[in-house]
C-alpha cells in the first residue's frame, strides 16, 4: 500500500453527529477513510496493491446485473474482512478509483443486496448511499459470527449433541405449524391473513398502541394462534428429551403458544421471550387470570372483559361508541412497544457464557433482540440450524433443512433416544433421506421417503 495515500483528497469529513459528508472517491483507501468511527480498521500494509480487475457488473435493459457470486466466494470475502480488517479488505477487493457499481459489487460479495437494481449506482449523487451501505455491511460482517470451517457433516451434528452439556435452543413459530398454528411471515402466515383489517403494516396486529385504541383488531386474529389443549409436536418433545438427558441449558422461545409447558419442559429451562397465552391481565385494574379462562371468548372472536371492570366498561360504552382497551383482558404476550420479560435479560449473559452448543429451530431470526443471540455465543461454540429454509443473514456450522418435526425425529433416531409424542413409533419407523445441498458449508436437506 502506498505511503502517499494521505495526500489524496479524502472521501469525506465527519460531522458533529458522526455522519460522513461524502466527496468524490479516488481510491479504495478513500472508501476506508470514510468509514464511521465504529468500524475497526486494520494496520495498513507496506506494499501498494493496484487493486483487482473491475468486476463485470453491467447494466442490461435498465437493470444492473451482477456476475454470479457463490456462497464460497462470500464466505471467503467475509473471513478475509474479519481476519485482515477494512483497509486490507478494500485493498484486495476494490479497484483503484472505484465507481459506485464496484462498491455495490463488494457489498453484494459480502452477502448484502440492499439496492434496487434500477438505481443509477454509478451516479455521483448516489455515492453517499452506496458507501454508507457498504460501511454497514462491513460493520455487520465484522461483528457477526463466522462458521467453524471444519464442522460440516451430519455425523458431527449428532456428536455435538451427544457431547454437549449446556445447549441453548432458540425456537420460533416453525416448530408449531404442524399443529395448525400459523407462523407469521410465510405466504400463509398470520401477516398474510390480515389484509381486511385496514392496517398500514400487518405487524400492527401485535402493536401495543393499536391494542389500546382498538383491541378488536387483535382479537379478530387471536383465535388463529391459540394453542391446542394437550398436544405438542415432535420438535417440542425433542427439546424435552434434551432436558431429560440433562443437556438443555435453556430454550429461548419466541413462541406465545405455551407448548413448552404443555410438553413438560421444566419451568426453569425455558424462557418465553415474547410472553405467552399462559396468563392474561386486565389492561385497567391489573387483575390476572389463567390464560385458558379466556380461550372460549377468544375462539368466539369476542372481547374478553375483566369481571372487575365489566360494569364500568358497560357504563362508559353507553356514553361513547369506543372506550379502547378499558377493562379488556390482554394475554401476557409481549407486543411491539413493550419490554421483553426481565427473566430474558437476567439469564442471557450467564447462559451465553455457559453455552457449549446452540440449536436454532423453526425461526427466520428476523426479530430483535432474540435474533442477536446467535452472534453473542462464543465463536468456538458449534451452531446447528433446523429449519424449513436456509437463513442467509446468519452463519451456522451445519444446516439441516426440512420440516422441523422430520429433522428432529431423524436426529432422535441417530441419538438412540425416543420421544414422548403421539404416534412416535410410526414416525420413527419412517425412511429418511439426507441430501447434500452444500457439504462444504454443511447444508443438507432432510426428508422422509414416501412409499
Amino acid at each position: 500500500m502506498s505511503n502517499n495515500t494521505a495526500n489524496k483528497r479524502p472521501l469525506g469529513d465527519i460531522k458533529a453527529d458522526g455522519e460522513p459528508v461524502l466527496k468524490k472517491a479516488t481510491s479504495s483507501k478513500d472508501v476506508a477513510n470514510s468509514s464511521l468511527t465504529s468500524t475497526p480498521v486494520s494496520e495498513p500494509g507496506t506494499s501498494h496493491n493496484v487493486g483487482p480487475a473491475r468486476p463485470q457488473i453491467t447494466k442490461i435493459d435498465g437493470k444492473w446485473v451482477f456476475p454470479e457470486i457463490t456462497k464460497e466466494q462470500t464466505e471467503e470475502a467475509k473471513r478475509f474482512l474479519k481476519d485482515k480488517g477494512v483497509i486490507n479488505f478494500l485493498d484486495k477487493y476494490l479497484p483503484d478509483s472505484p465507481r459506485g457499481s464496484d462498491i455495490v459489487y463488494i457489498t453484494g460479495l459480502l452477502g448484502f443486496f440492499p439496492f434496487s437494481m434500477t438505481e443509477d449506482i454509478d451516479d455521483e449523487t448516489n455515492l453517499m448511499k452506496v458507501v454508507k451501505t457498504l460501511q454497514r455491511a462491513m460493520n455487520k460482517v465484522i461483528h457477526n459470527r463466522l462458521r467453524i470451517t471444519d464442522m460440516n457433516t451430519v455425523a458431527q451434528a449428532v456428536d455435538a449433541i451427544k457431547s454437549a452439556k449446556n445447549i441453548i435452543v432458540l425456537t420460533g413459530a416453525g416448530i408449531s405449524t404442524s399443529l395448525g398454528i400459523p407462523d407469521f411471515r410465510s405466504a400463509k402466515g398470520i401477516y398474510s391473513l390480515v389484509d381486511d383489517l385496514g392496517l398500514d403494516d400487518p405487524q400492527q396486529v401485535f402493536d401495543l398502541e393499536t391494542f389500546r385504541y382498538d383491541p378488536e383488531i387483535f382479537y379478530k386474529v387471536a383465535h388463529m394462534i391459540l394453542p391446542p389443549e394437550g398436544k405438542w409436536t415432535p420438535t417440542h418433545a425433542f427439546i424435552k428429551e434434551l432436558s431429560n438427558h440433562n443437556k438443555l441449558l435453556r430454550n429461548y422461545t419466541q413462541n406465545i403458544d405455551n407448548l413448552e409447558a404443555s410438553v413438560g419442559i421444566p419451568k426453569d429451562k425455558y424462557i418465553q421471550c415474547h410472553g405467552s397465552f399462559a396468563h392474561a391481565t386486565c389492561r385497567t385494574c391489573g387483575y390476572k387470570v389463567d390464560g385458558t379462562k379466556i380461550f372460549p371468548v377468544i375462539r368466539a372472536q369476542q372481547l374478553p372483559v375483566c369481571a372487575r371492570c365489566f360494569t364500568e366498561r358497560k357504563q362508559r360504552l353507553q356514553k361513547s361508541d369506543s372506550v379502547g382497551d378499558l377493562g379488556i383482558m390482554k394475554p401476557d404476550i409481549t407486543f411491539f412497544g413493550e419490554d421483553l420479560p426481565r427473566v430474558f435479560y437476567e439469564n442471557l449473559p450467564d447462559d451465553i457464557r455457559k453455552c457449549d452448543l446452540l440449536i436454532c429451530i423453526g425461526t427466520s431470526l428476523k426479530v430483535a433482540p432474540v435474533n442477536e443471540i446467535v452472534n453473542k455465543i462464543r465463536p468456538e461454540v458449534p451452531q446447528i440450524l433446523i429449519n424449513k429454509d436456509d437463513i442467509s443473514h446468519a452463519e451456522f456450522d451445519i444446516s439441516l433443512l426440512g420440516y422441523c418435526d422430520e429433522v428432529t425425529v431423524y436426529l432422535t433416531n441417530k441419538l438412540g433416544w425416543s420421544l414422548e409424542v403421539e404416534n412416535y413409533k410410526e414416525l420413527a419407523s419412517q425412511r429418511f433421506e439426507v441430501e447434500e445441498e452444500d457439504k462444504t458449508l454443511g447444508v443438507y436437506q432432510v426428508h422422509t421417503l414416501k412409499d
